[in-house]
Order: C-alpha cells, then structure tokens, then sequence
C-alpha cells in the first residue's frame, strides 16, 4: 500500500514539474501531490503510535513553572477532545500549583501523528500571576514528544538497569505513601534515568518506567542512525530539541506565533484549553511541503 502510494507520489511531482504539460494538468498534479503525501504521512508506521511528552519548566522561576502547568493542562484538554487517554507517569509539582517536570503516555489514535511538533520551547510573554508591577515578563518550558517504543524496538537486558524502589509522595492520594511502589531505573550503559510513582503498584510503575526509558532510547539510536548518514531529521520542521524556540504565547495581544511556519492565531485562551486543531494541521500541513494557507 505504502509502496503504490510513493510511486503514485513520483508520478504526480515529476506531472507537477513538466513545463510541456498543460497548465491545467499541472495543477491537478499539485493537488494530487498534496493528497498524497497527506496519506503517506498518515500511513506511517511511526505516526500510528501511542506518543510519550515530557514538559519540564525552564527559565522563569516560578512563572515558569505555573506556564508548565498551563501546557500540560493544554495537552490533556486535547488529548480529551480527540478522544485519547492520558496517563500520568512522572509529575513533580511546584508550591504555587504549577510543575516542575511531567511525564505523559497518551493513548489513542494516531496520537503522535498530531503531537509530534510540539517538541521544542514555547514561551510565554506576560504579567506574571506571581507578580503585580504590571510589566511584562518572558518564562519558558520545554516540550518532549516521543512515539511509544515497543519491545521489538529496543531491546533491555535486566543487567543493562538497576531498579530503586522509594516511598512515593505527593499526588497520588491516600495511601500512596504508606508502600515502597514509587520506581527509580537506570540505564547503565547511557545514564538515563527515569522515574514513575503515579500508581500505588510498584509492578505497574516499573512497567511505566520502563516504557519510558524504551522510548528514550529508540529515539536516541533513531538519531545517531540520522548523524551517521547526514540526515539529521527527515521532516522539515525540526522536533524534539529543547535548545530550538518552537512558539510564544503572547497574553497582552491574545496570540500564539509558531516560529517555525510563521504562523500566528489571535485565540490564545481557546488554544491553551486544549483547541489545538488548527494549530497541529498547519505543522503537519507545512512538514509536507504544503503551504499552510492554501
């Protein structure tokens, strides 16, 4: 299917860009083009997954952390209007209600298909809630989104890790201090560390853990593989990076610009309350070489 669908592609680019052609015929094979490749991207294996976001605050203090809260609270009024479901893995919260780090699966259909640009930092210009000198401020957080790896992905020997068990606190509600379920695991071979104590079951908070650090790793590999042959990301937009300034929430103007399309929406409140339709098809739409206007 994948395979009839790239040629078809070909066929229509090579339509496209055939000057002795009439102009007409040239068109349809634009439009054609676009179809196509909309459907290779939804066809793609990867997209199919479930995706795991990390969201960490970042410079800002305590804005930043309360901005932090604000985005995964975006995510999960998304993830409930598509009809998905979000877990929580890791959530560390900060004094004023807001986060410090936060680790989600989300579940559903072709989730990472539309959560996979939202990697980067967004920023966040405003009055700061903690504040009240009325001048406008610039915090940050960063964004993570990685498709779910599977054990045929990657493969963890039980001696590639080491697993600590601690007393969880916080969120987790009566009775999630009173056992050792919370889950700490490391990566020998590459240090990483991942951590899961949302359930009151150590069993399934390793189990958690270890999905993460499955993802972590395939991505990784996916992009030595990338260095090796020079191809750093395939897609056009770049994703994942938390060195690369994705998008700004402007509150005085009431608008979110994403700086890799130069795009903007005048509708920031609606955005942050999980309507991030329009947002996520123009990414896919310009990833594909579409103009996100047409």
């Amino acid at each position: 299917m994948r395979s009839d669908i790239e040629t078809q592609l070909a066929e229509a680019e090579q339509l496209a860009n055939d000057e002795t052609a009439d102009r007409a015929i040239r068109d349809l094979a634009r439009e054609e083009i676009k179809r196509l490749r909309t459907e290779l991207y939804v066809e793609d294996p990867i997209n199919q997954r479930n995706a795991i976001i990390e969201i960490r605050s970042g410079t800002g203090g305590d804005e930043a952390e309360l901005f932090a809260g604000e985005l995964l609270r975006m995510y999960s009024r998304y993830a409930e209007r598509q009809g998905w479901k979000m877990e929580m893995i890791e959530l560390a919260r900060s004094e004023l209600g807001g986060i410090k780090s936060a680790v989600a699966l989300v579940k559903g259909h072709q989730v990472y298909s539309r959560l996979r640009f939202e990697g980067g930092v967004h920023r966040v210009q405003r009055v700061p809630k903690t504040e009240k000198s009325g001048r406008i401020h610039t915090s940050a957080a960063s964004v993570v989104v990685l498709p779910e790896a599977r054990d045929v992905d990657v493969q963890i020997r039980p001696d590639q890790i080491r697993v600590d068990v601690y007393r969880a606190g916080g969120h987790g509600g009566q009775g999630v201090n009173t056992t050792d379920s919370a889950v700490r695991i490391t990566h020998l071979p590459s240090g990483i560390v991942v951590t899961c104590q949302d359930e009151r079951s150590q069993l399934k908070n390793k189990e958690k853990a270890l999905n993460v650090l499955r993802s972590r790793l395939w991505e990784a590999e996916q992009q030595r593989q990338q260095s090796e042959t020079g191809d750093l990301r395939r897609s056009m937009i770049k994703t994942g990076d938390r060195s690369d300034k994705v998008r700004t929430y402007n509150y005085p103007q009431s608008r979110i610009t994403d700086h890799r399309i130069n795009k903007s929406w005048h509708n920031l409140e609606s955005v942050l309350d999980g309507n991030l339709e329009a947002v996520t098809e123009a990414l896919i739409q310009a990833d594909l070489g579409i103009d996100v206007d047409d």
